[in-house]
């Protein structure tokens, strides 16, 4: 039996946690967010993603973005709450958890994400500034999108 991760990886040279709240019902922003087959049609940063079957436990999906073509597992979901996947992509291993409240109307969507690896290394910095940049872009995206406003590449990012 495979054992995955059951959280970020806190000893990574890069740990990244954000958090936005999103005028949204719960199960909407959880919807948009685990629904990789249509991130493309919200996410600008996204060129493509794909999973062939529901996420759990060891599904696989492929997504690009940046030019990077990404291979992530999914570790854990606790839906609509949590989910985590990662993976190694270009020498970095990368570990994502997004969890999700609802307090009356408002969602809190907060996301950990680990880096590690020999490209994070050459540059720690730079490579949290990368992580913390494209974090940003996809909570406000995600937060657009489930509040209804069309999301834009140009949205400045909170």
């Amino acid at each position: 039996m495979t054992t995955f991760p059951t959280q970020i990886d806190l000893t990574a040279p890069v740990v990244v946690r954000l958090s936005i709240e999103i005028a949204a019902p719960l199960e909407r922003v959880w919807q948009l967010h685990t629904d990789v087959n249509r991130w493309a049609d919200w996410q600008t940063d996204i060129a493509t993603a794909v999973t062939d079957a529901p996420l759990a436990p060891g599904v696989s999906f492929r997504w690009t973005t940046h030019h990077l073509d990404i291979v992530s597992t999914v570790y854990a979901v606790e839906p609509p709450q949590r989910i985590l996947w990662g993976g190694p992509a270009h020498g970095i291993t990368g570990i994502h958890q997004w969890t999700f409240e609802q307090a009356g109307g408002i969602t809190t969507v907060r996301t950990e994400d680990s880096w590690a690896g020999e490209p994070v290394l050459t540059d720690i910095d730079g490579m949290r500034k990368a992580l913390t940049a494209s974090l940003e872009a996809w909570l406000d995206r995600l937060k657009a999108t489930a509040e209804g406003l069309q999301p834009s590449p140009t949205t400045p990012t909170s």
